[in-house]
């Protein structure tokens, strides 16, 4: 049973966010600031956060980024009222690995929810490669599910983990932005281009690509992105 940290200010939709999951077959603990989100996250050790963006007191962005700071693996799912562009960037680069527009229907967020265990749970479907890759000092294990740089593991979200085993599995191959929503976060026709351009910006400074000229993950300028082995 997936477990849910739900971090929202408003009771009324704290209370009915928590009741449909639950009844979804969910295991929710839900918090009302971000204070005490951080501290659930402790105790209650959840497989997957749902955190609201607009927070009393520790605004969901410092939350996102305290949990990072403990748990770079641990799936965030971003809730905002407002749908702005730049709070939603903001947002995805601060370490969420999907976001959602409030109000949302309860199966909509279950949808999210399970795609993004989907993602911490495993390489994708077509990967089929079960072993370590190297490219340089970077190596990939397929198995394990893991990265490392010179010897060093590289601690990514799920997200980031996904994109970058979609990329490295077809070398040179350049994705559009459309083909890493449906092979990563899952999103069909209505996705969202901004996760992908987040994402690959994150992903880019764990593996410690030089940010104007990266060396192994290229834009290809209106169109997507390709994985270059250095």
């Amino acid at each position: 049973m997936p477990r849910v940290l739900l971090i929202e200010d408003d009771r009324a939709v704290r209370e009915g966010v928590a009741l449909a999951l639950r009844r979804l077959g969910h295991e929710v603990t839900a918090a009302e600031t971000g204070e005490d989100g951080l501290d659930r996250l402790r105790s209650f050790r959840p497989d997957v956060v749902v955190l609201d963006l607009m927070l009393p007191c520790l605004p969901g962005l410092d939350v996102c980024r305290g949990m990072r700071s403990l748990d770079q693996t641990l799936p965030i799912i971003m809730a905002t009222a407002r749908g702005d562009d730049e709070d939603i960037v903001v947002g995805l680069e601060a370490g969420a690995d999907d976001y959602v527009v409030k109000p949302v229907q309860a199966r909509v967020l279950e949808a999210r929810i399970r795609a993004v265990l989907r993602r911490a749970g495993g390489a994708p479907a077509d990967s089929g490669i079960p072993k370590i890759d190297t490219y340089g000092d970077l190596a990939i294990d397929r198995a394990g599910l893991s990265v490392s740089r010179q010897g060093e593991p590289i601690a990514l979200a799920p997200s980031e983990l996904r994109l970058l085993l979609t990329l490295s599995a077809s070398p040179g191959q350049v994705f559009s932005r459309q083909q890493l929503l449906e092979a990563v976060w899952e999103h069909g026709y209505h996705g969202d281009a901004r996760l992908v351009d987040a994402c690959v910006k994150r992903l880019r400074a764990k593996m410690g690509e030089p940010p104007r000229e990266p060396r192994c993950i290229q834009t290809v300028r209106g169109f997507g992105y390709r994985f270059v082995s250095p």
